[in-house]
């Protein structure tokens, strides 16, 4: 169907360009469909005009025409409408496609800025993150948006695990696809002690163990030393033969960029620091923080150009 779509778009773009169709034409030959194929539904006036903006806007970019097959009309259509940029379509594309997202899922990243968060703020990983596992930089977020949680107000780290436990289906998706919830309250002895874990995962990629550990609270550089034990007790007595070394999350209600920085600079194991929210952001204001990002990475001919160009 998608293939289907994509010729109709590429006829009508062709004959717009060739023959100066314009609207009433387009309506004409919707009409047409209907009245010689009916029941054929997907035909509207309107929607031929997307299959040529569809058409239009994929037809120079072969690589990632390429993806648009692996995905249905409607998600298609929420790329097209919502992700402005190249480098934005093909993010929201590929990961559409990895993640296995429904339509409803897709929306909601689109709705909570997922492009523009991880371009402006990439995971903070210590520095033995990335030589252990370097994908691990596409899999984890900064951010954890959880706004599925009926959380009440000034609720504690218990509330956040058993709300969490409660829609953990919800809780992988947001996390990603290739995670596999392994327990909560995960014990581990050492030194003739029991010391609880809160979450234990395990990644398919990866192929290690991943702790997390929920703070309702700012991050503080002694959590750090917390989840570093966890993850020793893990690797040493957890982790099998053939799996990598475990990585560890600590999920806190906010943090400061600073002093993750500092925090994770000297760290020996690999951890990451990430927030959860539990309302989506200011997809807006996301935008144009994202829009001045660009701004500031564009040579300095280039950014007076484009100045020049925005100036009313």
């Amino acid at each position: 169907m998608i293939g289907l779509y994509w010729k109709v778009g590429g006829f009508i773009s062709q004959k717009i360009d060739a023959d100066g169709w314009g609207k009433s034409t387009v309506s004409e030959l919707a009409d047409f469909i209907r009245a010689h194929r009916p029941g054929t539904a997907g035909f509207s006036a309107s929607n031929l005009w997307r299959m040529r903006q569809f058409f239009d806007t994929y037809a120079a970019q072969p690589k990632l025409a390429a993806l648009l097959r692996e995905l249905n009309w409607t998600q298609n259509l929420l790329v097209l409408a919502r992700a402005k940029r190249t480098e934005e379509r093909e993010f929201y594309l590929r990961l559409a496609i990895r993640e296995r997202w429904s339509s409803r899922e897709l929306e909601r990243q689109l709705n909570s800025a997922l492009f523009e968060r991880t371009v402006l703020s990439p995971p903070k990983v210590s520095p033995l993150v990335t030589p252990l596992h370097p994908a691990a930089a596409t899999i984890f977020k900064d951010t954890y948006f959880l706004d599925f949680l009926d959380l009440p107000h000034g609720h504690s780290e218990a509330d956040l695990q058993h709300a969490l436990l409660a829609d953990v289906r919800r809780f992988l998706i947001e996390l990603g696809r290739d995670f596999c919830f392994v327990g909560e309250q995960y014990l581990l002895q050492v030194g003739g002690k029991d010391f609880r874990l809160d979450l234990l995962f395990f990644h398919r990629e990866l192929q290690c163990l991943v702790a997390f550990e929920l703070k309702i609270e700012e991050f503080k550089p002694e959590h750090l030393g917390k989840l570093e034990f966890y993850l020793e007790a893990l690797d040493r007595d957890v982790r099998k033969p053939h799996e990598r070394p475990s990585i560890g999350v600590l999920l806190c209600a906010t943090k400061d960029t600073e002093v993750v920085e500092y925090a994770l600079a000297r760290s020996v194991s690999p951890a990451l620091i990430a927030e959860y929210k539990t309302q989506l952001p200011d997809a807006a204001l996301l935008r144009r923080k994202l829009h001045e990002f660009y701004q500031l990475a564009l040579p300095p001919e280039k950014a007076t150009a484009a100045k020049a160009k925005n100036r009313p």
